[in-house]
């Protein structure tokens, strides 16, 4: 049992890992593509791989376990994404990225609410989601001053509570003892699906000539097979075999990555606010696992 927590812990360290990198091929990519552009893309790339990977075809039972597909594609893949870049064009970006580490916060009070079997909150979670929270403000931040815009700011929060929920989707569609690369998979359709009518919104156009530039083809391929293929289905486990609200503690992490990245890729410097952002950060993630005596969370 120990061995199986354990790797629940690593997949979801190396899932944030990842995800924390991604704004490096975003920022690239951006030159060239609209947001939405870029969200269409690395999914369909990362269906394809998915495809590829396991050609079988999932068996559902039932309209309700559909449902439940299409509210996770919708939620995790579709809303989340979509009012999160809506929201960088609202608001600054690092109110995106507190208001979004709200995420666990969600999901914890979602999962209580829901009443799943052995669902505890003890006060390490609470106490460790504050400790989180302030380095986020600091690393997010920076030196640089609070400015609110209650239209961006509210998209942001919106998306946070969308990500909360398509945790406890998967949570449920765990449940079903289907391969996670194939529920993964399904999800990706619906999401894509969804995503449709949103981008003509967007005034989206396919002008894939763009990507003969090598620099546009790796970031686009780093974001459809890595982070959107691979993840999706390493935090699916990671939800699998933890639970939804102990992987959710992860995303602490997400800016602490993005840090760490900015330093030794961008060169960008260290400043003791970063720092003290990032070890608060840390200690937030440890006290909201460890932090409570024979915490459980489902």
């Amino acid at each position: 049992m120990e061995n199986k927590r354990s790797v629940g812990h690593l997949t979801a360290l190396f899932t944030v890992v990842i995800w924390g990198t991604t704004f490096i091929s975003t920022k690239v990519l951006l030159v060239d593509f609209q947001p939405a552009e870029i969200l269409l893309f690395r999914f369909v790339l990362g269906f394809v791989a998915l495809l590829l990977l396991c050609p079988r075809q999932l068996r559902t039972e039932g309209r309700k376990q559909e449902l439940l597909f299409a509210a996770a594609g919708l939620c995790g893949i579709c809303l989340y994404y979509l009012l999160e870049n809506i929201a960088l064009t609202c608001t600054m970006a690092s109110n995106v990225g507190v208001i979004i580490s709200v995420a666990p916060f969600f999901t914890a009070i979602l999962s209580h609410l829901s009443g799943r079997s052995g669902e505890k909150l003890r006060s390490g979670f609470f106490i460790g989601f504050g400790v989180a929270m302030a380095g986020v403000v600091l690393i997010s931040f920076n030196g640089s001053r609070l400015q609110l815009n209650p239209m961006g700011d509210l998209l942001a929060l919106l998306a946070a509570f969308v990500w909360a929920c398509y945790s406890l989707l998967t949570r449920t569609i765990s449940d079903f003892g289907q391969p996670i690369i194939l529920t993964t998979r399904r999800t990706f359709f619906y999401g894509i699906l969804f995503m449709i009518p949103a981008l003509f919104l967007f005034d989206v156009r396919l002008g894939l000539e763009r990507f003969a530039d090598p620099a546009n083809l790796l970031n686009i391929l780093y974001l459809g097979f890595g982070a959107s293929a691979l993840c999706f289905v390493t935090w699916n486990l990671a939800v699998k075999v933890l639970g939804a609200v102990r992987t959710s503690v992860y995303i602490y992490m997400v800016p602490v990555i993005t840090v760490i990245t900015s330093v030794l890729v961008l060169k960008e410097p260290v400043t003791w606010t970063s720092a003290a952002g990032t070890i608060l950060a840390v200690a937030g993630l440890f006290l909201s696992e460890y932090g409570g005596k024979n915490n459980q969370y489902s």
